[in-house]
């Protein structure tokens, strides 16, 4: 077994209990802050960022001023539309500590993996009783992969099932050190033509193709596609990444994850605006149709996962 340094440190932004769709069984989540990505459906814009970021939900406010007064940057204004100048504020969460409404909450908190640990060992007889595990999830967890290395590596010596769900978009370091130690990957593959890529995700797909290969020989993994109408949701385009899916090793289902508006609320706490405007969710029949183009091409195709 691989020695864990307990002591390493990592940006969480969440964890998630009794998720049933992220691997087998009842899973804990814990999502890592930062993301090299800018998918305009984000559905955590608040993990973008590998700092952390304050949230203002205005229904909540009931303005005391206590966190204009805390705060040292100047960053806080009732005459502000969201409160928050988002240049001026450095995400030290003095103001959320003394808002006694939820108003203002921090996303990102700095943990090592022994506290985490800590943290995520009051869910073993979760994953015992059901063949759960922990998954990591983001954000996208390779920005942080020496964390996620120990962590994984951590959670392997407690006999939990670990998954990862990631874009594979990270350094020749970081695939070769984390994936030893994940048991199932949950891979994006956002499209597989360059131009859609570049335009819906501000990033070449050159390197995540290259990785999946590599991931795909180290362990398990299922293709999920994030699928959105005007962008790839499209018979063409399904037709692309199952041939990807079929070069790969260990490769043989594909989630179809229809695109929602869940995390529409999420940009106006953060003060910036949806960019998926007035896109519409993906409806059954075109989910249905495209899970058979999928199923055509000898993969197996789950809608959601």
């Amino acid at each position: 077994m691989d020695s864990v340094n307990y002591k390493e440190e990592g940006i969480v932004f969440d964890i998630q209990r009794f998720s049933i769709h992220d691997g087998p069984g009842i899973r804990t989540i814990v999502f890592l802050k930062g993301c090299p990505l800018s998918c305009l459906w984000c559905c955590n814009p608040e993990s973008q960022k590998t700092s952390p970021v304050v949230m203002f939900q205005a229904s909540r406010c009931i303005s005391c001023g206590k966190c204009a007064n805390v705060c040292k940057q100047s960053a806080i204004s009732s005459t502000l539309p969201g409160l928050v100048d988002r240049d001026l504020c450095i995400g030290c969460g003095e103001c959320a500590s003394v808002c006694q409404t939820g108003a203002l909450t921090l996303k990102g908190e700095r943990m090592t993996v022994e506290q985490l640990i800590l943290e995520l060992k009051k869910d073993t007889s979760n994953f015992r009783r059901s063949g759960g595990g922990i998954t990591l999830s983001g954000g996208e967890p390779l920005g942080q992969w020496k964390f996620a290395t120990e962590l994984l590596k951590a959670c392997k010596s407690q006999g939990w099932h670990t998954a990862m769900e990631t874009t594979g978009l990270g350094s020749d370091d970081a695939i070769e050190n984390v994936f030893p130690h994940v048991d199932l990957v949950l891979l994006d593959i956002k499209a597989m033509d360059p131009e859609i890529h570049k335009k819906a995700t501000g990033v070449s797909n050159e390197l995540i193709q290259k990785n999946a290969r590599r991931i795909t020989e180290i362990t398990n993994a299922v293709i999920r596609v994030p699928t959105i109408p005007e962008i790839n949701a499209t018979e063409a385009e399904f037709i692309k990444i199952s041939d990807f899916a079929k070069s790969l090793n260990h490769v043989e289902t594909i989630h179809l994850l229809p695109y929602h508006t869940y995390g529409e609320n999420k940009y106006e706490l953060l003060g910036v605006d949806y960019p998926m405007g007035e896109i519409k969710p993906l409806d059954e029949e075109h989910a249905a149709a495209l899970q058979a183009v999928v199923q055509s091409q000898g993969l197996n195709c789950v809608i959601g996962g």
